[in-house]
């Protein structure tokens, strides 16, 4: 029976270990594909909460592994509770950061930092009471920002943006490089195995990964439209679009770094049971559905002739509305103010309403008979950063000559990057 139970549990690791799809995989795969966005989200989404459930699970995992026992039920029942408990404490970490930033945090710096800080706050304080760590994270980052535009400044986020993408840079970099520095430990500890075994292993669990994800998609998706009135009468039930979602599951960093977090020894000081197995059937599922998922992807797509969902044309409607709303609120509430003023300001809106009106979209958007000049938004876009770039040059000059001194220059630069910035937003690359 307690080979039973620790079979049963070692077979729970690597069920952990495998099961949270990586979100980067995913959408770099699916990048340019015209997948819905309500798709990518979907990807996006669930990747969070798979990581920390599985995150969750590995842990009940190594902990019945070390203590020789498991009960099926018991770790269920105990996974709910520490998964509840652990979304509580994210949620109060999350209203409590964020009734810190509206009313004490002004300075960008300081706001960047507490997006580094926060993360490990409530982690700490999840653990340090037994729940989970990885979903109090998890809920916080998500209750936080579904409310940055109120608690950051421009500053603030241009800042974050750029720090956040170095540092999930060097993280996703820095496992993969683990991976190479370990793979020769891995496979000297995995040389008593056959050869045929280990291809049997790797072969059998990785279509297993694949095809359950397959299964699970289906009562996924039939139970939120059940669960949801608003899905049913919103969203247009695809088979294809859910084919797609089963099949963006490619396995990616978390899986790895889970597997190579596995402790060498026991408590006991024995070595941990099959480690570099685990690690390397880890290695052989990432490897297997990055290629053979990942690689087949946009071939699925284009066979299931899905309707590509075009960002220049949401792009385009979201612009006139809010282009459009904005002179709405000029007319309305600015009526008072000085004629120039208002007559300049408005005229800033009306510029973009009628550059909105010809865009880059198909000739055909607005109906037959309708024809659009082409690339016009872009253009004068792009004619703004060239002139940027002169501003630049001009400005650049001026310093060498000693007729502008560094804090002017500082200054103004900074002005003409958040200016580019936001130019450069404005540019559709479809």
């Amino acid at each position: 029976m307690a080979d039973t139970s620790y079979q049963l549990a070692r077979g729970f690791l690597i069920g952990a270990i495998v099961s949270p799809p990586d979100a980067v995989a995913a959408t770099s795969v699916t990048k340019g594909l015209g997948l819905h966005p309500r798709t990518i989200t979907i990807l996006e989404g669930e990747s969070l909460v798979n990581d920390a459930s599985g995150l969750v699970a590995y842990k009940y995992a190594l902990t019945a592994i070390t203590a020789g026992n498991f009960v099926a039920w018991e770790a269920g029942l105990n996974f709910l509770m520490i998964a509840a408990a652990g979304i509580l404490i994210g949620l109060l970490i999350g209203y409590g950061m964020y009734l810190f930033h509206k009313k004490f945090v002004c300075d960008p710096v300081i706001e960047v930092t507490l997006t580094l800080l926060t993360p490990f706050a409530s982690y700490l304080l999840a653990e340090q009471f037994h729940f989970s760590g990885v979903l109090a994270v998890v809920t916080t980052g998500l209750y936080l920002s579904f409310r940055s535009a109120e608690i950051l400044s421009h500053q603030s986020r241009i800042m974050a943006y750029s720090v956040w993408e170095v540092l999930v840079y060097i993280l996703n970099g820095l496992v993969f490089v683990l991976i190479g520095l370990q793979l020769r430990n891995v496979m000297n500890g995995i040389s008593d195995y056959p050869l045929w075994s280990l291809a049997v292993y790797a072969f059998v669990i990785s279509i297993v990964v694949i095809l359950v994800r397959f299964i699970w998609v289906v009562p996924g998706s039939v139970m939120s439209r059940m669960l949801s009135k608003r899905i049913r009468e919103t969203e247009v039930f695809d088979i294809r679009q859910m084919l797609i979602v089963g099949w963006a599951g490619m396995r990616g960093v978390v899986s790895m770094a889970a597997a190579l977090a596995i402790p060498i020894v026991l408590p006991d000081g024995n070595a941990f049971p099959h480690r570099n197995l685990v690690i390397y059937i880890t290695f052989c599922v990432i490897l297997s559905t990055l290629v053979l998922l990942g690689f087949t992807l946009p071939w699925v797509v284009r066979k299931l002739k899905i309707k590509p969902h075009s960002f220049a044309a949401e792009e385009y409607e979201i612009r006139t509305a809010v282009v459009a709303n904005t002179i709405t609120h000029i007319e309305e509430n600015l009526s008072l103010i000085h004629d120039d003023l208002l007559r300049n300001i408005k005229s800033k809106y009306e510029v973009k309403y009628n550059r909105l009106q010809r865009t880059d979209l198909p000739a055909n958007y607005f109906g037959k008979g309708q024809t659009l000049a082409g690339n016009i938004f872009n253009d004068f876009t792009q004619l703004q950063i060239d002139l940027i770039a002169t501003e630049r040059k001009s400005l650049d000059e001026l310093h060498r000559s000693g007729k502008a001194s560094e804090e002017i220059l500082r200054k103004i630069e900074h002005e003409l990057d958040l200016e580019e910035t936001r130019l450069k937003l404005e540019i559709y690359e479809g």
